[in-house]
């Protein structure tokens, strides 16, 4: 038998196997080409969809530049409007500068220090001849009002001691040359941003806390190397007046409590005093009376009032009164009193005690009018009523 006719005797038993694998041939391309369809439809949904997305970014991003250069035009019409503003404001400044008078000299004229000295020092230690009938001294503290906690641990806050301007004046910190200026007592106690206040910028930076308003003037301590000046500085037109090389030679720091002011300057019913200190005497404080007008020295007193632990001082009636604390603060009292007309005897003298509050005053400035002292306790600003007696002369 030959081969072709064992083939065509083979084909009628091998035909259903072909048909059977050219039927699950189909059923596997049919599945692939569906499988295909699907990816192709995910791929066509995908692309459409961060078409859109993009459509939308672009969008957004052209609304942002937009507006960016609508902000860019603002921004330079402010600009060009502030630089118009600057320009009106340097032409105003250069008038008032041709209308106020220049700031005197504020170098040392060492033959007129030396003349002040000589002068003060030849009435040193005398009696004291009063301008006026003041005859009281402090009896107690008879009330106490905190308003507030406004800026560090150390300044001053006073009112003009001379004046009837009703404007608070607030030196922050021991070394500044900005001082705030409320109009009136109510603003300083409801605001406490310093941006409601005014403020005047010193054209020398002040040192301690010894500082005072007085009559329209501010006088202030300014240090110059190893001696500090007394400047007397105009609050209307805000110019320098005035100034004057303290006449004391190695001035140490006045309160032991209170390192960095080495002069207090105070105002009683009398006038204008200067309370300091020096190595020639550093157990001790000494006392100046200042003449406002010229700020020569007029008389000069050693007293008997030590530095050590001692917070504060003011004058009152021509008397000084020296407050004294601890170094781990407790109640600060008034326990040395110093009268240079001599009709307050030492004993009739009263140890007046401060409420306890947060630590030790950084300074005390008494006001003759309302016959109350402005405190800044540890950044509180506080207000003593003062009760008065009559002195007792000796």
């Amino acid at each position: 038998m030959g081969p072709w006719r064992c083939l065509l005797l083979l084909l009628p038993l091998l035909a259903p196997a072909l048909r059977a694998q050219q039927q699950q041939f189909m059923e596997y391309v049919e599945r692939r080409i569906t499988l295909l369809e699907e990816r192709i439809s995910q791929w066509h949904d995908q692309s459409s969809r961060y078409s859109t997305e993009l459509r939308d970014f672009k969008n957004q991003v052209l609304g942002m530049l937009e507006a960016a250069e609508k902000e860019r035009e603002a921004l330079r019409a402010e600009a060009e409007g502030a630089a118009v503003r600057v320009d009106r404001l340097e032409r105003e400044v250069d008038y008032l500068e041709t209308q106020n008078p220049a700031p005197p000299c504020v170098e040392v004229d060492e033959t007129l220090m030396d003349k002040q000295v000589a002068t003060a020092k030849q009435r040193k230690n005398e009696k004291y001849t009063k301008l006026t009938d003041c005859s009281d001294t402090i009896a107690s503290v008879r009330a106490m009002k905190i308003l507030k906690r406004f800026g560090s641990s150390s300044g001053l806050w006073t009112k003009d001691a001379a004046g009837s301007s009703e404007k608070i004046y607030v030196f922050d910190g021991t070394a500044n040359d900005t001082v705030y200026v409320f109009p009136r007592m109510r603003e300083f106690t409801l605001f406490s941003a310093t941006r409601k206040a005014a403020r005047i910028k010193l054209p020398y930076p002040w040192v301690g806390t010894g500082h005072l308003v007085y009559d329209g003037h501010l006088y202030y301590i300014r240090q110059q190397g190893l001696s500090f000046q007394v400047i007397k500085f105009n609050l209307a037109n805000k110019t320098v007046v005035d100034s004057s090389v303290f006449p004391a030679e190695e001035q140490i720091p006045v309160f032991g409590l209170s390192p960095s002011t080495y002069i207090e300057v105070s105002a009683d019913e009398e006038g204008l005093w200067a309370i300091y200190a020096t190595k020639e005497d550093e157990k001790n404080m000494c006392l100046a009376k200042l003449d406002p007008a010229s700020l020569d020295i007029e008389q000069m007193w050693d007293t008997p009032c030590p530095r050590e632990n001692a917070e504060g001082a003011f004058v009152v009636c021509g008397a000084l009164h020296v407050v004294y604390n601890t170094r781990l603060p407790s109640r600060a009292r008034v326990q040395c009193v110093f009268d240079v007309s001599g009709t307050l005897a030492p004993e009739d003298a009263s140890l007046v005690y401060f409420p306890k509050r947060y630590g030790s005053h950084a300074s005390l400035k008494y006001n003759p009018q309302e016959r109350q002292i402005y405190a800044w306790d540890d950044g509180y600003q506080i207000i003593y009523r003062m009760e008065m007696k009559k002195k007792l002369e000796v």
